[in-house]
């Protein structure tokens, strides 16, 4: 806690521990704080399928004027788009993301609203079709929706709150395209109040002075659905590192681990690069990781709530390879865990138990890649932000007092696994 504390004193406050086991606070080495905390007062379309367009035919407009649903997943439909949309809802504005998180879809109402091509030039991410048109279909730019009215930027606490009650002291925001507002507000917002956690960001830019949280490798995202110049990324990645930065690289398919790959060995691999996901990653591929020195941050909690869809889609040839850790781990690689929230559960203990047991939703196996017990797991948790897949944290004197009280011992806990083990946090002895 604070230096120099005496036990008994008016400065000091004794926790009885009943028993349960101390150890340091966990943390979620990826996860979208903004996304996270404005999905909690969205509606949430994951359980809906092909009644989603009920719910948002109902759905009373937020603060802002729009409907603003994310969770979509309708296997039915080739791409929901403005038309779609309209039809479903045009009296207000409509914004309707898809649950993997980089695709927005509009309605015309909302579509009139974004900023005119011509303030700012033409739109990466807003896409037209063949007549110019634009089809209401935007990726990963939640900043031109903000100008257009549709969203502020959330409030945090309740999100800090349910961080701090699962045991979660630290985060490491994976946003990539964070402005200067939004850096400023996440900042603020984290290191006061009671339910202050520690940050660490990996955006593209972070603002001149900034030093109100961690700063990590640089996010690079290799769309699945427009894969970049492979010369472009490398060039990047060597920008990066002659900045005196480490890169973190999105990848979830094999096409896109080979091209991450492939640019880390042209541009020459530094510590601290990583890989975002590893969704799709065969033993060769595991092979040249261990062998770049290339850590991964992967999210197991996927293999459970996306598993049936993964066994049914991918790619034959693809499926033993879903979301590998003991396979990476194995090969000497650093793998941690972590949520990728809101697009993946928040909780870290539903993490572990998915990780250990491999299994869908509906109970079946997902991927060649055996189980890893939750105890491995747990250390991937207690890894530091600046490490992940590294050390895990300890307690000791002089330590930062991120602290997690359980109630019960370690390995009692650990055989449960619920967040209802966690009795109390403490970030900074607070």
């Amino acid at each position: 806690m604070e230096p120099g504390l005496v036990a008994g004193s008016a400065q000091a406050t004794v926790v009885d521990g009943a028993g349960g086991a101390l150890i340091p606070g966990l943390h979620d080495h990826h996860l979208h704080l903004l996304a996270t905390a404005a999905a909690l007062t969205s509606l949430d379309l994951s359980a809906a399928g092909a009644a989603w367009s009920t719910q948002v035919r109902q759905a009373v407009p937020d603060a802002s004027g729009w409907v603003r649903a994310v969770g979509h997943h309708d296997p039915g439909l080739d791409g929901l788009d403005r038309w779609m949309l309209d039809r479903v809802r045009d009296d207000v504005p409509v914004r309707v993301q898809h649950r993997g998180g980089a695709l927005w879809s509009l309605n015309s109402k909302a579509v009139n609203l974004l900023p005119p091509p011509g303030t700012h030039g033409e739109h990466n991410g807003v896409e037209r079709d063949d007549n110019g048109t634009r089809t209401g279909r935007v990726w990963r730019r939640d900043d031109l929706i903000r100008q257009a009215g549709g969203s502020a930027l959330p409030d945090l606490s309740l999100l800090q709150e349910r961080l701090r009650s699962l045991g979660i002291t630290g985060v490491t925001d994976a946003s990539p395209d964070l402005d200067p507002t939004a850096v400023a507000h996440l900042s603020m917002s984290l290191s006061t109040g009671s339910s202050r956690l520690r940050l660490l960001l990996l955006s593209s830019e972070i603002p001149p002075g900034f030093d109100r949280a961690g700063v990590g490798p640089r996010k690079i995202v290799l769309h699945d659905h427009e894969m970049p110049d492979p010369e472009a990324v490398r060039d990047a990645i060597a920008a990066s590192h002659e900045a005196g930065r480490a890169v973190a690289l999105h990848s979830v398919s094999r096409t896109s681990s080979v091209l991450a790959l492939w640019a880390l060995a042209s541009a020459g691999s530094m510590a601290g690069d990583r890989i975002e996901h590893g969704s799709v990653v065969p033993p060769e591929l595991a092979d040249w990781i261990a062998d770049l020195g290339v850590r991964v941050v992967t999210q197991p909690s996927l293999v459970r709530d996306r598993g049936d869809d993964y066994l049914d889609t991918v790619d034959p040839h693809d499926r033993d390879h879903l979301y590998p850790y003991s396979r990476l781990l194995a090969k000497g690689v650093k793998v941690a865990p972590s949520s990728d929230a809101p697009y993946g559960d928040l909780d870290p203990w539903a993490a572990m138990r998915a990780g250990r047991d491999r299994l869908s939703s509906r109970g079946r196996r997902v991927g060649a890649d055996e189980g890893i017990s939750v105890q491995l797991m747990l250390r991937g948790f207690l890894s530091r932000l600046e490490d992940p897949g590294g050390d895990p944290r300890g307690i000791a004197v002089g330590a930062p007092a991120d602290l997690c009280l359980l109630r019960a011992p370690l390995d009692k806990a650990l055989a449960e696994c619920s967040a209802d083990i966690v009795r109390a946090t403490w970030v900074g002895g607070r």
